[in-house]
């Protein structure tokens, strides 16, 4: 494959959300290709641990940090500087998911799902790309991946701050791929369908999992490492 060819060394990597799925793969295949990644988790640091444990190489660190928080976002980039010297590549891939019926759910508990989920899958990468400009103008210029989903382009009935924040997220990195493009630092956006994880490996298995499949014309949901081969590809420059 042409990523063995793709060389990171001396390189460093925000990623969040990776104590799993598809955060977890991106951080361990960066540090594969000789990236020192710092590994952000919200709440389950023994998992980050795990995917700590994982990692090739050394250097690497571990953040946690809750996105619904602007202040704690905006730190994140600081925070990775300080533990590795530098910042060449930032992944946000942290995100939830909460589904809140806009017709049953009740005004109130509907209205903080969805400012929840708009504050951890939107705000927050909009606070950490802002507060990480100048690392990477240090660097020299950089690579920030946005993962969003193909939710942002069909809708999610069911999650609909879900589908917002997405859209909203994609909309975020062409403005910001025009806007910090003279200063050497490009945005990608990634936006997969159904990845095999713990997180919907329930859905997957369940009774409604030849249905979703058979959404794919391949007939298949994807996997994390195809996901993560992608990032790699754009932290390569060679997708700039």
């Amino acid at each position: 494959m042409a990523s063995r060819n793709i060389n990171l060394n001396g390189r460093t990597a925000l990623v969040t959300g990776a104590s799993r799925g598809i955060g977890s793969g991106v951080a361990i295949l960066l540090a594969k290709h000789g990236a020192r990644v710092a590994i952000h988790y919200g709440s389950d640091r023994e998992a980050a641990e795990a995917v700590l444990a994982r990692m090739p190489g050394s250097g690497h660190t571990i953040l946690g940090a809750d996105l619904a928080d602007p202040m704690a976002a905006a730190e994140l980039p600081d925070r990775a500087v300080a533990e590795l010297g530098r910042l060449d590549m930032v992944v946000n891939n942290a995100g939830i998911f909460e589904p809140h019926d806009i017709i049953e759910q009740d005004p109130t508990s509907w209205r903080q799902v969805w400012s929840r989920t708009l504050a951890v899958n939107l705000d927050g990468p909009a606070s950490i790309i802002q507060a990480a400009i100048s690392h990477l103008e240090a660097a020299g210029g950089g690579h920030i991946v946005n993962i969003t989903s193909r939710g942002a382009y069909r809708g999610e009935p069911e999650a609909p701050a879900y589908g917002a924040a997405k859209a909203g997220l994609n909309s975020l990195t062409q403005s910001l791929a025009i806007k910090l493009a003279p200063k050497n630092i490009h945005l990608v956006g990634v936006a997969p369908g159904w990845v095999l994880t713990d997180m919907t490996k329930v859905h997957l298995t369940g009774a409604l999992g030849e249905e979703i499949t058979a959404q794919s014309p391949l007939n298949r949901t994807a996997e994390v490492s195809e996901v993560a081969e992608v990032v790699l590809l754009a932290m390569s420059g060679q997708a700039n």
